[in-house]
């Protein structure tokens, strides 16, 4: 009954490959690289870059480096447990191999928070822009049902409305199964990836140097606290690990899926984030939920502004699909190792998804993004994030310790350095985020450990004989 009671690593990789698990395998390279794409590019880019600018100023690029950095040393490490280990469940199923069960299960219940409340907090920047482009058309939401209660100031706001709808649209896709969900998240990424693309050749032609001075107006402080709010934005490549009992070649396309969106996304990030700041003085992004568009329409671009909502619709669309994808499958690992109960793994025999899962998933966060403000979900996210990616470092290293003989499709350059110094940066950012989000993530962390020894103990399929 040991709390550090792990699971055989060959196993799990058995039973993964031998499809026992029910899940269809449907996935290549490029749909988990279009995935990572789809879960990373959304609301960190199109929403919280203007809070990122009044944060750091023209820095901003600077900040998309460093939260970039952190989230690349992890990758490395994601990337050799997702070709060593390539079963559902992410850094749980990994932190279940190789630290033991009770961190696997507050990893898992971190993980939980942290897919979640990024659907919902997308929801709510997708909540943004949607109403944005209704507007372009004159047509206007009732102000109660276009925002979570407190979140205008001025305002009686009592619902977000718009946030529910797409959470139950997506919902509805994902409990229906893999295939089509990847095929539609494929199209929708494509056309993201040019709308990005025509803002900078666009908004190139608009930068004015002098907006870029000063570089730094809050010092290397301002930097660095944007990018632990703009870790938010590269959240979503971890997700695609997560995918591992549906892809055909797990041990060659899951390291692609990973490094190949991050590497993507991380160009992408830099080049708008320096070419917004060069068209809007940064002061000006201050109450902004629609910044990128903001900086077209400010060149007088307007045609391009409207493109850029759409864009940025599609783009929050693939997020909440990938993030609540993920989130299903770790709560369907957690499931069938007995954490959880046994219902939330059930496959629906006809499209081979968790799809109670899928739809109690939807029905909960769709509800929180109605009623909770971006700000708030924002930072809750991001600790939990942080600390996922530190732990996965941390494995890495555990596992090349105790399991040297494993066959790595993949291997993390510089062990155990580069996952050290990946561990150092999830730890230094996480050292930026507000005292009131610490207090937060620690009582969802005390209510994980009070389900841990009242049920889920007992209940692990390693505690029956």
């Amino acid at each position: 009954m040991s709390i550090f009671r792990t699971k055989n690593i060959d196993a799990m990789v058995a039973v993964s490959e031998s499809g026992a698990s029910g899940l269809k395998k449907a996935l290549g390279s490029m749909d988990l690289v279009f995935m990572g794409i789809g879960a990373i590019i959304g609301t960190g880019i199109f929403v919280l870059t203007g809070t990122g600018a009044l944060t750091a100023g023209p820095a901003l690029t600077l900040s998309f480096v460093i939260a970039a950095i952190a989230c690349g040393l992890s990758a490395l490490a994601y990337a050799e447990f997702a070709s060593t280990i390539p079963v559902s469940g992410s850094i749980y199923a990994y932190s279940y191999a190789a630290l033991g069960e009770i961190v696997a299960w507050i990893i898992g219940w971190d993980l939980m928070l942290e897919y979640g409340l990024a659907t919902s907090a997308v929801s709510v920047g997708w909540s943004g822009y949607f109403q944005s482009l209704l507007h372009g058309f004159g047509f206007d939401l009732p102000t109660a049902l276009t925002a979570a209660p407190g979140a205008l100031a001025g305002k009686t706001t009592l619902f977000n409305l718009p946030a529910f709808v797409i959470m139950m649209l997506i919902t509805t896709l994902v409990s229906i199964g893999v295939s089509g969900f990847a095929k539609l998240n494929n199209i929708m990424v494509a056309i993201k990836i040019g709308i990005v693309l025509l803002f900078i050749a666009v908004g190139v032609g608009y930068v004015k140097p002098a907006n870029w001075t000063p570089f730094m107006p809050f010092g290397f402080h301002g930097v660095f606290n944007a990018a632990a709010l703009l870790f938010f934005a590269f959240i979503g490549f971890d997700a695609v690990s997560s995918a591992a009992e549906e892809v055909k070649n797990p041990k060659r396309d899951l390291p692609i899926g990973i490094i190949g969106s991050l590497s993507v996304c991380t160009i992408l990030y830099v080049a708008v984030s320096a070419i917004m700041t060069g068209i809007v003085p940064f002061k000006q992004f201050e109450g902004v939920d629609h910044p990128v568009s903001l900086a077209l329409q400010y060149a007088g671009q307007n045609w391009v502004a409207g493109f850029i909502d759409l864009g940025a619709i599609l783009g929050m669309t693939t997020v909440i699909l990938v993030m609540m994808y993920g989130q299903t499958r770790v709560i369907f690992a957690m499931s069938r190792d007995g954490l959880l109960p046994e219902a939330l793994a059930r496959v629906h025999p006809r499209f081979a998804t968790p799809f109670v899962t899928t739809w109690v998933v939807g029905i909960v966060f769709g509800i929180i993004g109605a009623l909770i403000p971006l700000n708030v979900l924002a930072e809750l996210i991001n600790i939990g994030t942080l600390s996922a990616f530190a732990l996965v470092s941390i494995a890495v290293i555990v596992l090349r310790k105790t399991r040297p003989d494993l066959h790595r499709a993949f291997r993390c350059p510089g062990v155990p350095v580069v996952p050290l110094l990946g561990v150092a940066f999830c730890l230094f950012l996480m050292s930026a985020l507000q005292p009131i989000t610490w207090k937060a993530f620690g009582i969802w962390i005390l209510i994980g450990l009070v389900v841990y020894f009242g049920y889920a103990r007992h209940h692990s399929r390693l505690a029956q004989p």
